[in-house]
């Protein structure tokens, strides 16, 4: 019999919980659009706003919500405002795709990063004396090192100066207490939630350019009720055990960095579910290959990306020469994760490690 494969790639999609896969089930029970003023919409409209207050309950957030399909869509949501009025918004290097992908290149301010992935304190104090009212993007938790962004600290002098904070918290929201921020951005598939619910949370709606439509006129389309109600029941399951988590990627840490691994990040507080590794002697590439040969499942960078072969802008923000980023796979950890497939991967990549040195010399 094969044995079966190990999932580490939880920084792209968490397995949906059962307490999720429940929730959805009898929400496929409630067909009615909640926008319908007949009495099967009415009954539905009811369970979209319990869960609206069941989520922002588990995030501890007391502003609006409005729900998304995707974090992509929150994010187009959060720069609406700024593309019509205001100064240009300035972003981290090492912001998301999804982010990224949200002003055009050369019309705003890039905020730089230290050689951890840590926002440059320089850049952010001189962008804040000259971009007066305008939007900062700072990612919480990065996606492909796991690297946490100092953000109460980034909020204090961002509210003093007068403009506007916006944090995806993608990848941490359920997992570390939201940061104090104006606007963030928060998805259900990556707690255990299924995909194809997403929310910005808004400190002030004055924030938002309305459009018309549904969630209070601020974005078009009928809410995903089965996935919303399923992430309401992902993130309340509470399955996330961040002291375990912890020292599960203490152990790998230790055992890949025997074989001669080195670690993104490693002088950064991180997110205890995602670890970056370099293996010296082969391609991130190639190891996606033999990893997924053997039965695992990792990913080279976020997963917006990971499929395409080009080198990590995260990593080059960080001063990583190319043929180093080339070499940086991501591996991520989830409620399941066990201590025994943490030590098979560490296994393999081992023996891969030192196939590879082999052919080198």
């Amino acid at each position: 019999m094969s044995r079966p494969r190990i999932y580490l790639d939880h920084a792209a999609t968490t397995p949906v919980l059962p307490q999720a896969r429940a929730a959805m089930a009898e929400a496929l029970e409630r067909w009615a659009n909640p926008s319908s003023p007949h009495a099967e919409g009415r009954a539905a409209k009811a369970a979209l706003e319990d869960a609206r207050r069941r989520i922002k309950a588990a995030l501890g957030w007391s502003g609006d919500l409005i729900f998304t399909a995707t974090a992509s869509e929150a994010a187009a949501l959060a720069f609406r405002r700024c593309h019509e009025v205001g100064p240009k918004p300035a972003l981290s290097t090492v912001e998301h795709d999804a982010i990224r992908s949200q002003v055009p290149e050369g019309e705003g301010w890039n905020l730089h990063v230290d050689e951890n992935g840590l926002l440059a304190p320089d850049g952010l104090s001189t962008w804040l004396h000259l971009g007066g009212r305008g939007l900062i993007a700072v990612q919480h938790a990065n996606s492909e090192t796991g690297v946490v962004q100092p953000i109460a600290q980034i909020g204090e002098a961002v509210d003093a100066a007068g403009s506007f904070l916006l944090v995806d918290c993608a990848q941490s929201a359920g997992k570390l207490p939201m940061p104090p921020a104006d606007l963030i951005i928060v998805s259900s598939s990556k707690v255990g939630g299924p995909p194809g619910a997403a929310a910005l949370l808004v400190r002030d709606l004055k924030l938002l350019v309305p459009t018309g439509g549904q969630e209070r006129g601020y974005r078009r389309g009928t809410e995903n009720l089965p996935a919303i109600l399923g992430w309401a029941a992902a993130l309340e399951a509470d399955a996330w055990d961040f002291d375990r988590l912890n020292r599960l990627r203490a152990r790998l840490d230790v055992r890949l960095m025997c074989e001669g691994a080195e670690i993104v990040g490693q002088g950064a507080g991180r997110l205890p579910t995602i670890g970056a590794y370099a293996m010296e002697h082969m391609s991130a590439m190639a190891q996606l290959v033999q990893f997924d040969a053997l039965g695992f499942a990792v990913s080279a960078g976020s997963a917006c990306s990971s499929g395409k072969v080009k080198t990590s802008h995260v990593l080059a923000a960080m001063g990583a020469p190319p043929e180093f980023a080339d070499k940086v796979i991501r591996v991520s950890f989830g409620p399941t994760t066990s201590e025994a497939e943490v030590d098979a991967f560490a296994n393999a990549w081992t023996s891969l490690a030192a196939s590879s040195k082999a052919r080198a010399a």
